[in-house]
């Protein structure tokens, strides 16, 4: 299991700490799903997930692909496959930035798939 710093990848998903103690405005909470969060789903279910006993998430009003993590006690950010996982990444109390990852193709810039 890896340890949070500053930024953070896993598959798809780029996490970055952010440096406030405050939600934007409009920033409306996403439920759970059987006691875990999907922070980015996976068109082959194979979501990163979150408990969300621990942690709360967040849309964003300006952005469909960002989200926020409001962390409340240490926890793990898993990978929800039973093959080929990508390693677990524990994460400290803190607020943090989810960014789908995009990537440039001929055809134009898409959402990166996991």
């Amino acid at each position: 299991m890896r340890t949070f710093t500053n930024v953070c990848a896993q598959g798809d998903v780029y996490i970055r700490r952010i440096n406030s103690d405050r939600l934007p405005d409009g920033a409306v909470e996403v439920p759970a799903v059987d006691g875990q969060l999907i922070v980015t789903h996976s068109e082959t279910s194979h979501h990163h997930t979150m408990n969300a006993e621990k942690v709360k998430m967040y849309a964003l009003p300006d952005s469909i692909l960002d989200c926020l993590l409001v962390v409340n006690e240490p926890t793990t950010l898993d990978h929800q496959r039973p093959y080929d996982t990508h390693e677990s990444i524990l994460f400290d109390r803190g607020i943090y930035r989810v960014r789908r990852q995009r990537e440039y193709t001929p055809e134009g810039i898409r959402v990166v798939k996991d």
